[in-house]
């Protein structure tokens, strides 16, 4: 086997600027990261090569034009399952029996992690908020649930029963009545029995075999058989998140999750090993980025070494292999101050700190979109188990945005209520600025009423 061969960028190095640059472009959502074997799919289906964007409006305006006929076209092309309008839904029947066989203990593990997530997220949720001024007026916020909801499972390396915990339980904690879950027909997606088994467990009866950017497309404009929904979240490959991005308007999304990220931030107080197992985590994904920073030049070294032992042992290696080569670094960072700047500048989905004081260094963090402090924090416990969600913003889209909590869920309006006595006193301050903009009729409502 071929020693892994990783790039390395230093503090140093005359172009380490333009190597920087070319490594958060490579992350970025308009690098087009996708598999060698997704690209030439797409060009057989097309006939032509086209960038993944391209490819998500080709799609997405066949589904709203032509509806189930596409989806089920697009669905034989990408997915090789060739499906009936009427088989697209999953039946209640499949649901139940898949229940029935699952295995107790993975129930019982489903049911515990359920508990954990709904714990968090119910602390989230937001309850009306309410200023009066007695005898004047009231003002109010007022939080409601999203009505119908879609979320996105994907179904193509792997099966991810933790990707329909970390949606549905957010979506149930803030009150979502109708929540519509779409995955591809696939052996690790709607054809994977654990998969339905934990659908029932949670609740969820509305369940379509359909992936990719034909799935979002269905979600967003409706279908036959299925109306759309107001919002879609969940994750998925660059397709995935590129289709979302272009039905946004249409439908609100969470946050633009595409392939994942991690960022390890580390000292000479960390553990070659931790730090290469953080790595791994995240490259047997593939595509999916993987970074070490640090200021302690003797750990890249160390590092490189700890990946090539674990390699070795990986059911999934030659893909993690790959990955690392072609989207992960090694970096070194002049000191502290200028790690932490890189680490903004990336702004990754998952940043792993494990230095010394690690929660004050943390603090110097505004851009990451799940932070994991400290050695014993690996980033696979909040992929699973404890509680936010796993649905994190990728591409350096956490600068301005987050990941899906239940509160992504709620919908506010406010309300205002005056009496007479309260309309006079705010009134001669409406009517000066809608003077000032020219918009005399709106004075006039608020001068009809005063003096009545």
């Amino acid at each position: 086997m071929a020693k892994l061969t990783l790039t390395r960028i230093e503090y140093g190095d005359a172009d380490a600027p333009k190597q920087f640059a070319a490594l958060r472009k490579k992350l970025s959502l308009q690098a087009d990261v996708i598999s060698p074997k997704s690209r030439a799919l797409t060009e057989k289906v097309f006939g032509q090569a086209l960038t993944p964007s391209q490819v998500v409006e080709r799609v997405c305006k066949d589904v709203q034009t032509l509806g189930t006929k596409a989806v089920l076209h697009y669905t034989e092309q990408f997915d090789r399952a060739k499906l009936t309008a009427e088989a697209l839904r999953v039946s209640d029947a499949e649901l139940l029996a898949a229940h029935k066989a699952a295995d107790p203990e993975f129930l019982a593990t489903i049911r515990r992690i359920r508990t954990n997530i709904m714990s968090f997220q119910m602390g989230l949720v937001h309850t009306d908020a309410i200023m009066q001024t007695p005898g004047k007026s009231e003002l109010r916020m007022r939080y409601r649930p999203m009505r119908r909801v879609g979320i996105c499972v994907p179904g193509g390396a792997a099966a991810y029963p933790s990707t329909l915990l970390m949606t549905v339980c957010p979506a149930r904690a803030a009150g979502v009545k109708e929540i519509v879950v779409v995955m591809p027909p696939t052996a690790n997606g709607t054809e994977n029995p654990d998969q339905l088994a934990v659908c029932r467990e949670l609740g969820v009866d509305e369940v379509y075999r359909m992936g990719g950017a034909q799935a979002v497309a269905a979600l967003a404009y409706g279908l036959e058989e299925a109306p759309p929904v107001d919002m879609i979240v969940g994750p998925g490959n660059l397709f995935v998140t590129l289709a979302k991005k272009y039905v946004y308007g249409q439908v609100a999304i969470d946050c633009l999750a595409g392939p994942s990220e991690i960022v390890v931030l580390a000292d000479d107080a960390a553990s070659p090993d931790y730090i290469a197992s953080d790595l791994l985590a995240q490259a047997e994904h593939d595509p999916a980025s993987a970074i070490l920073i640090t200021w302690h030049e003797p750990l890249l070294d160390a590092v490189e070494e700890a990946l090539e032992r674990q390699l070795k042992k990986l059911e999934r290696g030659e893909q993690a292999r790959n990955c690392l080569e072609q989207f992960g670094a090694l970096v070194l960072a002049r000191d502290a101050v200028q790690a932490v700047t890189w680490t903004n500048d990336i702004g990754p989905e998952h940043l792993h700190i494990i230095t010394k004081n690690a929660e004050k260094l943390g603090e110097r963090i505004d851009n990451a979109g799940a932070v994991f402090l400290g050695p014993h924090t690996p980033v696979a416990l909040g992929d699973y188990a404890a509680g936010p969600s796993h649905v994190l913003p990728t591409g350096g889209t956490a600068r301005f945005t987050s990941g899906l909590s239940a509160v992504d869920f709620q919908r506010r309006s406010s309300w205002l209520s005056f009496t007479p006595r309260g309309l006079e006193r705010i009134a001669p301050d409406v009517q000066t600025l809608a003077r000032k903009e020219g918009l005399t009729a709106h004075a006039a409502s608020v001068e009809i009423r005063v003096g009545e």
